[in-house]
């Protein structure tokens, strides 16, 4: 062949390479990511009960506890089976008395400014609230044109939040927050690590989890505690967007669950001291397209993940199910997905089946027809599984039962 036939034939090699190339969309990008789609439409959630088969060979029943939410974050259980629910941006907690919802809400809640994905988020109860009546609020405080990140504590009468007062706050860090107590009876705050390399700095609260006292001061027994450079309340760091946080029913050890970007959440097993390495490392992408982590898809230097989702499920919410009413999940973990692969209109429910010796075994996802935003998801007093769906309109709390 003579070397113009060779350069031709060249020519239209790469031509055909190329042109899938030229032929793929052009997305628009706006702050820093894709503009997202229309997605898939929620239709509204049922009057009825409906069955479910599950993989396990357990059918079980789902229905409404409450609806008519706006934006709900998060429930914790009364000692006598009563509910207490938070209403994000509405900055509202809400009492469901007896399986029906209160229409007033709780008194007592501070000032929240709700915007965006920020406003009153967790709430749980003291491990000792029959002596103590404390229940602990995580929200996005107004400091003036400002906001951060605050945790209120306040006693319940029954009826209303009394004697409440801010435990901690800080400026340094905002937007979301877990809430749980350690079986050491401290304190667990999850932070908000978003964008930059905040969670990386010790210097920082932002993209941490944070172990405090139930009354706000700092344990002298900290990982961090006297080290220079380092925040005393730090317990871990290089989170991204921890959005779950439970205690392990055998272990004793706390498990976090945290957004990643586009593909890369992750179920971590939370240790003192321990750095799970946002934004240097992450098994998912940037929502722009390139991969995250120049690293690769190692985690070498950092505490890696006991199990991460690619594509993403945006996890939101995190239980240990010990219960005997569902007994084919018992030891069971349920994390809460809000979209699956960056497509609105399509959460569920996960469910992550372990050996043993914690190794992943497999997963389930449940409920992929309802397309609910699952923000939280908590085992109650009757050994049901509770689910909170975060919709502005028509949020609602769901529980899972077995159908026979």
């Amino acid at each position: 062949m003579s070397s113009i036939g060779r350069r031709g034939a060249l020519a239209a090699l790469l031509a055909m390479v190329l042109a899938p190339l030229g032929a793929q969309q052009s997305i628009p990008i706006q702050n820093g990511a894709p503009v997202p789609p229309p997605g898939l439409p929620v239709p509204p959630l049922p009057n009825e009960p409906i069955v479910y088969p599950t993989a396990e060979g357990m059918d079980i029943r789902v229905s409404v506890v409450a609806r008519g939410l706006e934006n709900p974050w998060s429930l914790a259980f009364l000692p006598n089976g009563d509910m207490l629910v938070t209403e994000r941006n509405a900055g509202r907690l809400r009492l469901i008395r007896d399986g029906a919802l209160v229409p007033a809400p709780v008194a007592g809640v501070p000032e929240v400014r709700g915007v965006g994905l920020s406003g009153l988020m967790d709430v749980v109860l003291h491990p000792r609230f029959d002596e103590t009546r404390f229940v602990y609020l995580s929200y996005n405080k107004p400091f003036g044109e400002q906001a951060g990140l605050a945790v209120a504590r306040g006693r319940w009468n029954g009826q209303a939040l009394t004697d409440v007062r801010d435990i901690f706050e800080t400026r340094d860090a905002g937007s979301i927050s877990r809430l749980a107590f350690g079986a050491d009876g401290m304190l667990y705050v999850t932070t908000f690590g978003g964008t930059g390399d905040a969670a990386q700095d010790p210097s920082s609260l932002a993209g941490k989890v944070l172990r405090l006292r139930d009354d706000g001061s700092v344990p002298p027994d900290n990982p961090f505690v006297g080290r220079s450079g380092y925040r005393p309340e730090i317990f871990t760091m290089g989170h991204r967007s921890p959005l779950g946080l439970a205690l392990h029913p055998a272990s004793g050890q706390l498990w976090e669950v945290e957004m990643g970007p586009n593909g890369g959440d992750e179920l971590n097993v939370l240790r003192p001291g321990a750095n799970y390495g946002w934004p240097v490392v992450s098994y998912g992408r940037t929502y722009p397209g390139p991969w995250q982590s120049e690293k690769g898809s190692t985690h070498e230097g950092f505490e890696a993940p006991l199990v991460y989702w690619m594509p993403s499920i945006s996890t939101s919410g995190l239980a240990f199910y010990t219960g005997n009413r569902l007994p084919k999940w018992k030891g069971d973990v349920f994390v809460g997905g809000m979209r699956y692969g960056e497509i609105p209109g399509t959460g569920r429910l996960e469910r992550v089946l372990f050996n043993e010796n914690m190794e992943e075994l497999r997963r389930e996802s449940l409920l992929v027809d309802l397309r609910q935003r699952i923000r939280d998801v908590r085992q109650g007093p009757d050994e049901l599984l509770y689910l909170v769906t975060d919709h502005a309109t028509d949020g609602a709390v769901l529980r899972i039962e077995p159908a026979n």
